[in-house]
């Protein structure tokens, strides 16, 4: 009965409010000047109560990269390839590799950027210059940098997030933080290590979120030569989507990607943004 009345009072809420609901787990509502206004945190910690309830005694069958609903390239009938760029934070990953960051602009190459809270703190006005430029696509590498999983399941040597709780705030707490300080919400999301369960996986779904991977490893965590960087790189097909870092100078990322784009544009391909791809 308690349900029923909540419900009954989430809905004329709505109607007296004229809400439209955008996506699950962003929820906001227009009001009578078609203002996009927040929806009052009872509503959102009912939501999130929802989804604990759901998936609690849920028991994954599948842990790794290629869990099913994980996009890893997109369609296109074009030679077209996706550079993403991670920013993974923390001790060893504020850095900033400009040398690459000046590359992608001299040369417009439109990429699409997975970035970390932590790698936010620390770098918040440079964030904020890359958010501004329309070459990049900003989108969430996750809170603490964490495998998403509702059990803890770790992946090089990095625990993941151990709950649906958990699960749910990897994701939406730094997606709150970049939409307040960009004014948009990404709506794409890699995890730490790239590593999710199936059931991490149909929550994300739940809050409208599209879990993103690659096709090309492209730096393999920063840590190939650049002869290795422009080797995977050169072995791009048409809708793949090549993940790198940007937050290690002192890698050989940089310097594979300066070799590998003009050989890549020799052959035709054209670089595109996540954001308006058919992923797959």
């Amino acid at each position: 009965m308690t349900t029923v009345k909540q419900t009954g009072c989430i809905l004329i809420f709505f109607v007296l409010m004229g809400c439209q609901v955008q996506q699950a787990g962003n929820l906001s509502f227009l009001d009578e000047t078609n203002a996009r206004r927040p929806v009052p945190s009872f509503l959102v910690e009912n939501a999130k109560e929802q989804l604990i309830a759901k998936y609690e005694n849920q028991t994954p069958t599948e842990f790794g990269e290629n869990v099913a609903g994980v996009y890893t390239h997109f369609r296109s009938s074009k030679k077209e390839i996706a550079l993403t760029f991670d920013a993974c934070g923390g001790s060893h990953g504020n850095g900033v590799d400009e040398e690459l960051i000046a590359f992608l602009k001299e040369n417009k190459l439109p990429s699409t950027l997975f970035i970390n809270s932590r790698w936010i703190d620390q770098n918040t006005a440079l964030f904020q210059e890359l958010a501004r430029d329309p070459l990049f696509q900003i989108e969430n590498h996750g809170t603490h940098h964490k495998p998403l999983s509702v059990n803890g399941e770790s992946a090089w040597g990095i625990s993941g997030t151990a709950s649906v709780k958990e699960v749910i705030e990897e994701m939406k707490e730094n997606q709150k933080k970049i939409e307040k300080l960009t004014g948009e919400t990404p709506t794409l999301f890699r995890s730490g290590t790239a590593y999710y369960d199936d059931v991490a996986v149909q929550i994300a779904q739940d809050l409208g979120v599209q879990i993103v991977n690659y096709t090309i490893l492209g730096d393999a965590g920063a840590t190939y030569t650049a002869q290795q960087v422009n080797a995977a790189l050169l072995q791009a097909q048409p809708g793949d989507i090549a993940l790198l870092h940007m937050n290690q100078p002192t890698s050989g990322t940089a310097e594979g990607v300066k070799r590998a784009i003009p050989d890549l544009q020799k052959k035709g391909y054209t670089f595109v943004q996540l954001h308006s791809q058919h992923l797959q």
